[in-house]
């Protein structure tokens, strides 16, 4: 079975099965300056619910059954958890109290829109946390909405992104929780020392592409004259077929029309993804909800 996600929302009904939503989602579109052309907010049931036991950090939790869960499609500030020489992200302590007085102690239903399970045999899930009053709160939504948490999503693990940045998008704007440390700004595409210093961190990083280009089946998004000092976004050829089989991304990746590529120059976008250096600052991004065009094109 599968449930369609409306508003965040879930009734609680006898034996905590949920029922399916007729009422169609919300077409992805421009929210907030943003656009994301998200997957189909479409879940798979698990009806194994269970407590929550304990809360290691802002985005993972442990049942009472024994599953540890990560909460797919968000990160929020990291603890070190035994890694040597690991520094604490600014207000991960915080962000992992809050988590908890979301969680800690209440039924929670998971629902999976992806891979189900990660190298660290982590259960991967979104995750609905049972009101007192009846009903359910989606716990990745509301984390979000309270600024403790990025979206983080994977190519195997997409589904509901738009709502998740919507969510995102709205707590940015109104500087809550981390949007209020700089630690977690989105940087400047074209300050490239600035980039260079925050390499081997997962970033927002936003600007205008100079350039596009497709070679050899991979796609470059050039942010500057010269793509080996200045940042560069980078998409491998086996994931360019994903991005050209959703729009807007199509209407560029149209067979291999050197000309449909070059149009994606003088588009404003916010990139997310963990910084390399190659050459110049890079990212590579996987998937389409790496990438939010914002505002219309130069």
């Amino acid at each position: 079975m599968f449930l369609r996600i409306v508003a965040g929302r879930l009734p609680l009904v006898r034996h905590f099965a949920l029922l399916i939503f007729l009422v169609p989602l919300a077409a992805p579109g421009i929210h907030g300056g943003g656009a994301a052309f998200a997957s189909e907010c479409l879940l798979e049931e698990d009806e194994a619910a269970s407590v929550v036991a304990s809360v290691i950090d802002g985005d993972t939790l442990v049942l009472e059954d024994g599953r540890e869960v990560r909460l797919t499609g968000i990160q929020a500030p990291k603890l070190p958890l035994g890694r040597p020489n690991f520094e604490t992200w600014p207000l991960a302590n915080e962000v992992r109290d809050a988590v908890a007085g979301l969680a800690l102690g209440k039924l929670a239903m998971l629902r999976f829109g992806g891979a189900r399970i990660d190298r660290h045999k982590r259960v991967l899930a979104q995750v609905f946390i049972a009101r007192e009053n009846g009903g359910f709160d989606w716990l990745q939504k509301e984390i979000l909405g309270r600024g403790l948490a990025r979206v983080y999503t994977f190519s195997d693990n997409r589904a509901c992104s738009e709502e998740l940045l919507e969510a995102e998008r709205a707590a940015r704007g109104k500087a809550l929780g981390i949007w209020a440390n700089d630690f977690y700004d989105i940087r400047d595409a074209a300050d490239v020392p600035v980039l260079l210093e925050r390499t081997g961190r997962f970033e927002l990083v936003e600007g205008r592409v100079a350039s596009a280009a497709l070679v050899r089946g991979r796609l470059y998004l050039n942010f500057g004259d010269d793509y080996r000092e200045d940042f560069t976004v980078t998409v491998q050829e086996r994931d360019v077929k994903l991005f050209g089989t959703e729009e807007p991304w199509a209407s560029f990746l149209a067979g291999t029309e050197a000309a449909d590529v070059r149009a994606l120059a003088g588009r404003r976008v916010r990139v997310r993804g963990w910084l390399d250096r190659y050459n110049g600052p890079e990212m590579e991004a996987t998937h389409p909800e790496q990438i939010e065009f914002v505002g219309a094109a130069e």
